[in-house]
């Protein structure tokens, strides 16, 4: 460590992990001159060994670190902006005072209990807590990791049992859906009932993704992994309803290209078809409330994998249909009817007093008297044809009377049990 005058301005030398810096103070003090080496080395020395000063982030406020975090997050998920939006609102209207220093377990805490008060839900609060504790970055791993220790990461969710429409109730949906102004809404729900389709599945639908020559449809961007890219084939009620909506669609837009949007963009008419629709909400509340019906438009999905299963398809053909990627997934969405139950256990039943019949019967028919007055001891070994009877030769039949108990022909035993039998049967 050396320093040296060039004119008036003192420059500092040194060497750092073999490579030998000199650079101006920019004073001509040297009292200053030690001071900015000994900063530039410290600096250094915290960047080789990754450690860096977070002094002036830990004093920016939630509100500040959050609306940045918003501008990346619907750049990347644009499709899920809507939501992300609404919650990072309450975050930032609750904590956006605060500065990251002041964050802790019972801040987060603090939160939930707040957000309970105002009657949010749980699962809502949870979504809530996540982003954030993501917002936060570093520190909010680290809170995570807390909280998890004292299991207060999470509100305990009230589980939502998933439903299968009856028949009925789906024909009055089917109904109320034709009526509707919308119209999306007939095909979006016969999508949903016999494709299994998710909301957002049908919603991004394009016609690329349509095959009518093949008759199936692949799906896009999906939930999850295995259920991106999967086909699904084209029932002869999808394909008519398809078809008429392609009719609509042509008349509205005057052609159809591949990258349009199925579903296209507009209210209360669709304008864009470069765009496709946001949501569905309003008019499937207006359907449930027009056919009575109570339930949510995930049920639908929920109802074709109860369909198939009542059907006997195969597990492997449902997932590959519903895009399920295991097995308890799969019993998670299977909801067998109360009525195929019913069924299945009836059928033991038929299947238990139709057995018990067939063994009374049998036993009647082995129970049913015989004549053997004529027969006492051991039965005779020889058919009585030859005249002579083994066992008791006084006893002597003559041959017609013994062609009551055989056929009209030649008699094939003169066993009497085994002849009882054979005329049961």
């Amino acid at each position: 460590m050396s320093l040296f005058r060039r004119g008036d301005v003192w420059w500092y030398e040194f060497w750092f992990a073999g490579q030998r810096l000199r650079e101006s103070s920019k004073s001509t003090s040297k009292t200053v001159a030690k001071d900015a080496e000994k900063n530039r080395k410290r600096e250094l020395e915290e960047g080789f060994n990754n450690i860096v000063d977070q002094r002036q982030q830990r004093v920016r406020t939630f509100q500040d670190i959050a609306d940045e975090f918003f501008d990346g997050y619907k750049l990347r998920l644009p499709d899920s902006a809507v939501f992300a939006d609404y919650a990072i609102d309450h975050l930032k209207r609750l904590l956006g005072g605060k500065m990251l220093v002041d964050f802790s377990e019972a801040a987060v805490i603090k939160y939930q209990n707040d957000r309970l008060d105002e009657g949010a839900a749980p699962k809502t609060i949870n979504e809530e807590v996540g982003f954030l504790l993501r917002i936060l970055g570093e520190p909010g791993d680290i809170l995570r990791v807390r909280l998890r220790k004292k299991k207060m990461l999470k509100l305990k969710v009230r589980k939502t049992i998933g439903k299968a429409y009856s028949e009925k109730e789906k024909e009055r949906m089917l109904q109320a859906a034709a009526k509707a102004r919308s119209p999306h809404i007939y095909l979006a729900l016969t999508l949903a009932l016999n494709a299994g389709m998710r909301d957002g599945e049908i919603k991004r639908l394009s016609w690329a993704q349509i095959n009518f020559q093949k008759k199936f449809l692949a799906v896009g961007r999906a939930k999850t992994e295995g259920g991106e890219g999967r086909t699904i084939p084209l029932n002869s009620d999808l394909l008519s309803v398809l078809t008429d909506y392609v009719g609509w669609y042509k008349h509205k837009f005057g052609e159809i290209r591949q990258e349009w949007h199925v579903f296209p963009f507009g209210s209360p008419q669709p304008t864009d078809p470069t765009r496709h629709v946001t949501t569905l909400k309003t008019v499937w509340n207006n359907i449930r409330k027009n056919a009575g019906v109570k339930g949510r438009w995930h049920d639908n999905r929920h109802t074709l994998i109860t369909e198939l299963a009542e059907s006997g398809a195969g597990d492997q053909t449902i997932m590959d249909i519903a895009g399920h990627v295991s097995k308890q997934m799969l019993k998670h969405y299977s909801h067998i009817r109360m009525e195929a139950k019913r069924n299945a256990l009836e059928t033991i039943v038929r299947k238990r007093t139709e057995t018990s019949a067939a063994e009374n019967a049998e036993q009647k028919c082995s129970e049913s008297p015989v004549s053997s007055r004529d027969f006492e001891g051991d039965y005779p070994q020889k058919s009585p044809q030859s005249g002579v009877l083994e066992g008791h030769r006084a006893v002597y039949r003559n041959r017609k009377s013994l062609k009551i108990i055989g056929s009209s022909g030649r008699t094939r035993t003169y066993n009497p049990s085994v002849n009882s039998r054979m005329l049961c049967h």
